[in-house]
């Protein structure tokens, strides 16, 4: 991979570049293991979102719109859901919306971005479909991560405080992914990236009634992201400076970008080793109090009726998403809720799906959450997004004031999960949702933790 030709060209095209030349050759082995960590990890949240009504819904417009396929039809791809072929269009669609409704799949830090659930289902489809070998899967998966981290980082907090960044770089994630897998050359990529630039899209005004929006989000950017590249392929072109130009990205969507976040670090810094990995079922700006508050209970012996009030001290993102959801009504935005994500953990020792699924709305719950509070931190804000710092201040029955912090919420890099942990979490998700049985799951797993010596990448579950 040679990019000091690059030097002179716009921002937009040196990304192109790097991701159409990517190769699984040029990726460092802890990067290697990393993806496949994160593949794993996506893979349980895809199938959690089994059942889930907006899903559902997705899945029956994705069957009504393409004709079912047999499992070796020439061009079919896996929705994991219900184990159906289809198209690699519709089958990224469905998986896409699948993995994002639990509130269980991976986050970035630094650019506010959940790339496994954009990039995974484009990479699975297309690996599927064109009969690509599991080394190419996982070399496009992270040009899609590379691609789709440097793009929200571009875009910055203003962006975020609007814009659900999960459906805007996404679909450059995924168009990245899709055109790996498609070998596009750097000028089709770059074509790729305008198009999907132009469809980017996803607005957090939907939290404030509990619409189903987060998960059109998803499908949305996997799908066009895929269409983008495909397209390309075929010679149609996109705007050549979607992300910088004049009328591109930045100038509608930010006040703060900074291009140079583009391409600083292009093959040497490696974004998808920063990803984390979510704990907690919830939200990823509740996590840092979350664990803080538990870090107090544990030390204190603390029970959930010792708590008299919670105050969390937060960065503004957090403020951003979560201030508008004061009374959830539903499981979905409940998680978006930082009493109700706190009051679980005081109660239960974690916020998981069971939780939520049973205990949201219960009065136990309810009169907790009413004493969990958000105040702006200028610490906790300052350090964000690179870092994000978990600070609370417990004032107990008993008059006593209590602080807590944590410097890296479960699941970061440098507090991660385990290969254990991580089997451990999809299973958990699987047998939630009932998306496979124990068995498959083994089975699916010990496929995908050896993914990259498949020469063909096949179903992903047993039929």
């Amino acid at each position: 991979m040679n990019l000091s030709a690059q030097s002179s060209a716009s921002p937009t095209a040196q990304l192109a570049t790097f991701a159409a030349q990517l190769r699984f050759a040029d990726i460092p082995a802890s990067v290697v293991r990393k993806i496949e960590d994160l593949l794993v990890d996506w893979f349980g949240s895809a199938l959690a979102g089994k059942g889930a009504r907006p899903v559902e819904t997705i899945a029956r417009f994705a069957a009504s719109m393409a004709p079912a396929y047999a499992a070796d039809h020439p061009g079919a791809a896996e929705v994991l859901i219900n184990r159906s072929f289809t198209s690699p269009y519709f089958a990224a669609m469905v998986n896409a919306a699948a993995s994002h409704v639990a509130e269980q799949d991976d986050v970035h830090n630094g650019s506010v971005f959940h790339p496994a659930t954009v990039v995974f289902p484009v990479a699975v489809a297309l690996a599927q479909s064109l009969g690509r070998s599991g080394a190419e899967l996982l070399a496009a998966s992270v040009a899609g991560y590379e691609v789709g981290i440097r793009v929200g980082e571009f875009l910055g907090r203003s962006h975020y405080k609007v814009f659900h960044t999960t459906g805007t770089a996404g679909t450059l994630a995924a168009a990245a992914t899709a055109g790996s897998l498609l070998r596009l050359d750097a000028a089709q990529m770059q074509h790729a990236l305008g198009s999907a630039g132009t469809q980017s899209a996803g607005l957090w005004e939907f939290l404030r009634t509990a619409a189903d929006s987060k998960q059109l989000h998803t499908a949305h950017a996997a799908a066009a992201g895929l269409m983008s590249a495909m397209l390309a392929q075929d010679g149609f072109t996109g705007a050549a400076q979607i992300l910088e130009g004049p009328q591109g990205m930045a100038a509608g969507m930010s006040s703060d970008a900074d291009a140079a976040k583009l391409t600083a670090g292009l093959g040497v810094r490696w974004a998808t080793a920063e990803t984390s990995f979510k704990f907690h079922a919830s939200c990823r700006h509740t996590h840092p109090a979350a664990d803080a508050l538990l870090s107090v209970m544990l030390a204190h012996g603390l029970k959930p009726d010792d708590l008299e009030r919670v105050v969390t001290h937060v960065h503004q993102g957090a403020i951003d998403v979560l201030g508008p959801v004061t009374h959830p009504s539903t499981v979905h935005q409940s998680k978006f809720s930082m009493g109700t994500v706190l009051a679980l953990v005081a109660r239960f020792g974690h916020a998981g799906l069971v939780e939520f699924e049973q205990y949201f709305a219960d009065p136990s719950t309810q009169s907790l959450r009413d004493r969990i509070s958000m105040v702006l931190d200028a610490e906790v804000d300052g350090a964000y997004p690179q870092r994000w710092i978990g600070k609370v201040t417990v004032h107990t029955r008993d008059g006593r004031v209590l602080a807590g912090r944590v410097d890296e919420p479960k699941g970061d890099p440098g507090n991660t999960l385990s290969r254990e942990e991580l089997t451990a979490k999809a299973q958990r998700l699987a047998a939630f949702s009932h998306g496979a049985t124990a068995g498959e799951v083994g089975a699916a797993l010990a496929n995908l933790w050896h993914i990259a010596q498949a020469d063909r990448v096949g179903r992903l579950l047993a039929p």
